[in-house]
């Protein structure tokens, strides 16, 4: 029988890793205690053992009083057993200093630099480094090298040759994901995972953008001039730029910016106009008192006034356009001063560019007012009507229940004196039907703002303190924490803000009964808040200290998205901006697509897509010619397919018999390729389709609609050389698109139309779905009718942006369609009488499923 093996003592006191490091841990977390002194062990320690209970009469016999230096001296040993275990505690932490810090903070050259550690982990930060390869700061280059080396700020002038830098961009850097745009260098996205957290702070919270890079024009004449020239420029539909309620300064328009006399054809973009406030007892008073009295009327002398009396007015257009905008107003105010020099009057218009005077900061989300108050301080203002207001922010639960376009100008102190701010929480009135704010009505007097002159904004263009001199400041505070007080000579910042909504259309509208929505969609309300330059980086960090996020060139698309509304310009097709966009988003996605293999990358041939990169806006229309065949052909179509989009349409118009004369396709003997495709928006579209609707002619109505639309701005008609057909072929209409059940359309997705006979079999499905008689087999359900492949020429239109819709729980999407086939869904749903749902389908391009869907106008 074989001997056992013997243990191996060596072996058995030889400790693993992991036990060795658990005994290093429990030894560094244990606390020495002084024993009891005896004869042998006097100065020696032991280790703490179990506390011991405490009985109350023991403490009877103490004394009355402690002297408090002897009673150190005999605690001095477990003072400092104290400081040396949380030393050790601390020294021997399983957590290195860089794994200590939150994620947010956490920076990968952290790991060499040990000055990018906040202070209080800096010691241990340094300990944990590796002596060998440590690298001493700031001494990486030779002294010759460096003093060759150009200044910082040299540098980060050469990088901005070809792009401009905003203020706040070294902070949006090192945070969000950066491209040029526009000419900028401009925040696309923050690094963090933020989709959803960044859409729940924009509908619970607040979400802040810094849109500094749009675009303010100014232009500076006579009043009467100056409403000429807007008339003939922005949006004839809805109140004109020179109405009462604009011009005073109270609120700002939101319109859209058209060539010089060429609505409804050749859109710019949309435009924000605000008026320079008006204050009562000012110039036009002035004017009139010291007028001298030659005989003249009351009525004349006003009129003199009106047109003598200077105003200014600032444009904010989107920095795609703005060369065109420049034209188009140069254009504009070249005309109105050849009109007043053929009356024999003298006048002059300034117009100056104005793109680097503010920073403009967007603040969405319920709890954006209580942002605003909390990081900004007015300085003592007078105005009962502001005192009133900026009481009202705390009760404010939504910016919405402020009147639209709302303009409030006031003074601030320097932010950084109040840093760091405090939130100004939601106080809630009980027992108040009326909110508080809705009893603040705008005014010239509540708009009113020095950030208006240039003297002005020159003057405080650099902060009097650098950052380091206000630090100095709140360190000679006898109270750690106070906040400094302003003094005489600290900058007061005039600043301007107004309420800004993103939403589709007036509850009012939205309710007709002629033109019902499919979905209804969460609106969403906020402040701009616009300060001269220079004050980007110190508003934006008091602003983000309040807990708000902050988001990029997605979030802010997010917000348009989830809100139901159009997006410039990648929803605005038929202008110059939306051409771009889909020029450079077609190189980068065919660029893609070409680098994958083919068994990685749809096929389009196949797929039976059209124009997989662009949509082809032209072939809708029926202006242009569709592409090959071969581009054409669906999946497992054996069918022959028409030459032309024309034919198509006059083959389906054929074959439905109960359709009425007008919902047919117009004809045309040959293709008119110059003809100029215009997008139909504004807040009188509803009206006007429901007029031409009942017409036998929609063409000619359309027609009229339009030059009494123009007369309104006192415009000539449209040139007798352009005829209704022409406009009424070449119209395009903003639409929303909701899918019936399951799915999601993405952009580039394809609409067609349906025929009456698969419409009511849609419709049938969706009944039997949503009574639960899914299960019977009487007729084919909608995953069946999704098989089924539609024609190429059944496209009657584009989705300009689709994703899942967070705040709908379900796909949506906003695309286009021509007029006409607008006009011939409402037509089929009113002979199918389907409530007046307009039912299409729509195909992903690399799909082949097509899903039934719902439209519903945008304007």
């Amino acid at each position: 029988m074989p001997t056992k093996r013997q243990t191996d003592n060596r072996a058995s006191e030889e400790l693993s890793g992991r036990e060795r490091k658990k005994q290093k841990t429990a030894l560094a977390r244990t606390i020495a205690v002084q024993s009891t002194p005896g004869p042998s062990n006097a100065n020696e320690s032991a280790v703490a053992g179990p506390s011991k209970s405490v009985r109350f009469g023991s403490m009877q016999g103490l004394p009355g009083a402690l002297d408090v230096e002897r009673f150190a001296e005999a605690r001095a040993f477990e003072i400092n057993a104290m400081q040396e275990a949380m030393q050790n505690a601390r020294s021997n932490a399983t957590q290195r200093a860089w794994q200590q810090l939150p994620r947010h903070l956490r920076r990968r050259a952290a790991s060499h630099d040990v000055r990018r550690v906040p202070l209080r982990l800096r010691d241990k930060a340094r300990a944990e480094m590796d002596t060998a390869k440590r690298k001493a700061p700031g001494h990486s280059m030779p002294k010759k090298s460096k003093q060759n080396q150009p200044k910082r700020t040299v540098q980060l002038l050469r990088r901005q040759k070809d792009k401009t830098w905003l203020e706040t961009h070294i902070w949006h850097a090192k945070r969000m994901h950066m491209d040029n745009m526009w000419g900028y260098r401009l925040a696309v996205t923050p690094t963090e995972k933020s989709f959803r957290p960044s859409h729940r702070a924009s509908v619970h919270g607040s979400i802040l953008h810094d849109a500094s890079y749009f675009a303010t024009i100014e232009i500076k004449g006579p009043e009467d001039i100056l409403r000429s020239i807007l008339d003939q420029c922005c949006d004839c539909q809805g109140p004109s730029p020179g109405a009462k309620r604009f011009l005073t300064g109270a609120r700002a328009l939101e319109s859209c910016l058209y060539d010089y006399n060429a609505y409804p054809h050749r859109l710019i973009a949309p435009v924000t106009v605000m008026w320079q406030a008006d204050v009562p007892n000012n110039n036009q008073e002035n004017a009139a008192t010291n007028e001298p009295g030659k005989g003249k009327g009351k009525e004349k002398a006003a009129s003199s006034n009106l047109q003598q009396n200077t105003r200014v007015v600032w444009l904010r257009v989107h920095p795609a356009v703005l060369a065109d905008a420049h034209r188009s107003l140069r254009v504009a105010a070249s005309f109105a001063l050849n009109s007043a020099k053929q009356v024999g009057r003298t006048a002059e218009v300034e117009m100056a560019d104005l793109r680097d005077h503010f920073n403009v900061f967007e603040i969405m989300g319920p709890k954006a007012s209580q942002v605003i108050k909390g990081a900004l301080k007015p300085v003592d203002d007078k105005r009962a009507d502001f005192q009133k207001f900026w009481a009202s922010l705390s009760r404010l639960q939504s910016a919405g229940s402020l009147p639209r376009g709302m303009v409030i100008g006031f003074t601030v102190h320097d932010p950084r004196l109040s840093f760091p701010p405090k939130n100004a929480k939601l106080e809630t009135a009980e027992g108040k039907t009326l909110s508080p704010a809705s009893t603040v009505f705008p005014s010239a007097a509540l708009a009113e703002s020095r950030i208006w002159d240039e003297e002005t904004r020159l003057a405080i263009r650099k902060p009097r303190y650098k950052k380091k001199d206000i630090d100095q400041r709140r360190a000679n505070n006898l109270v750690p924490g106070t906040p400094l007080k302003a003094e005489r000579k600290d900058d007061r910042i005039p600043v301007i803000l107004m309420q800004r909504s993103v939403e589709t259309t007036a509850p009012a509208q939205s309710a007709s009964s002629t033109l019902p929505r499919a979905r209804t969609t969460n609106a969403l309300h906020g402040w701009t808040l616009i300060i001269p330059q220079g004050w980007g980086m110190p508003f934006l960090s008091s602003l983000i200290y309040t807990g708000t996020r902050v988001g990029g060139q997605r979030e802010r698309q997010t917000q348009a998205f989830e809100a139901g509304c159009a997006y410039f310009p990648r929803d605005f097709p038929t202008t110059e901006a939306y051409e771009e966009y889909a020029e450079d988003r077609a190189a980068d996605e065919e660029e893609t697509w070409e680098r994958k293999p083919p068994a990685k990358r749809p096929n389009y041939e196949k797929l039976g897509t059209r124009s997989p990169w662009k949509a082809d806006w032209d072939v809708v229309l029926g202006i242009a010619r569709p592409p090959s065949a071969k581009d054409t052909v669906n999946a497992g179509d054996e069918d022959d397919l028409l030459d032309t989009q024309r034919e198509v349409e006059m083959t389906d118009a054929t074959e439905d018999a109960a359709a009425p004369p007008s919902a047919a396709a117009p004809q045309a003997a040959a293709w008119d390729v110059a003809a100029e495709p215009w997008l139909l928006r504004g807040s009188d579209v509803p009206a006007i389709i429901a007029d031409i609707s009942s017409m036998l002619n929609p063409s000619a109505g359309l027609l009229m609609h339009l030059n009494q639309i123009r007369a309104k701005r006192k415009l000539d008609p449209l040139p007798a050389s352009m005829r209704g057909e022409d406009l009424f072929r070449t119209a395009l209409v903003q639409v929303g698109v909701s899918l019936c059940g399951r799915g999601r359309p993405d952009d580039l997705a394809i609409i067609y139309r349906i025929n009456d006979d698969e419409a009511r079999k849609w419709i049938t499905a969706e009944a039997r779905k949503k009574s639960g008689l899914a299960l019977l087999h009487d007729g084919p359900d909608d995953t069946e009718l999704s098989q089924i492949s539609p024609s190429a020429g059944g496209i009657i239109g584009y989705v300009t942006t689709g994703s899942f819709s967070l705040s709908l729980g379900e796909g949506h999407a906003t695309g286009a369609i021509p007029l006409r086939q607008y006009l011939e869904l409402r037509q089929q749903a009113q002979r199918l009488r389907n409530d007046g749902k307009l039912l299409v389908k729509v195909r992903n391009r690399d799909e082949t499923i097509c899903r039934a869907a719902l439209v519903d106008l945008l304007y």
